[in-house]
């Protein structure tokens, strides 16, 4: 299992204390220092079956400088919100949880933490 984090989060630190009760053993990404590339993002998006606009943050100063918000959503535009995340990481979603046989997660609630340990 692997977890993509943010030390500074709250939501990480209370998934990686559910892993740990939970006694998985995992795998600590700390995606800000060590970011994904757009094809591992990508692939985590394809595993989440979600799009790269669902798990952007939004609210962060680097998307309001790009203007994320007027950016659009369709097919053809995948590629540079994909490229702007690899290139932003603090732009991803977190926690991102990946099981060991590729079932992913944002683990932002108990819930999907338990859905990823279930699974």
């Amino acid at each position: 299992m692997e977890i993509w984090i943010n030390p500074q989060c709250s939501k990480c630190r209370t998934a990686q204390g559910e892993l740990d009760a939970a006694g998985v053993e995992y795998t600590v990404r700390r995606y800000l220092e060590e970011p994904p590339t757009a094809a591992e993002l990508a692939e985590v998006l394809g595993r989440l079956g979600l799009e790269p606009w669902d798990v952007a943050r939004l609210g962060e100063a680097v998307a309001k400088e790009l203007d994320l918000r007027s950016w659009g959503r369709e097919d053809a535009d995948r590629a540079r919100w994909v490229a702007a995340m690899a290139a932003n990481p603090v732009l991803i979603q977190r926690p991102i949880i990946t099981a060991d046989d590729g079932y992913t997660v944002i683990g932002r609630t108990p819930d999907a933490v338990q859905d990823v340990l279930s699974h």
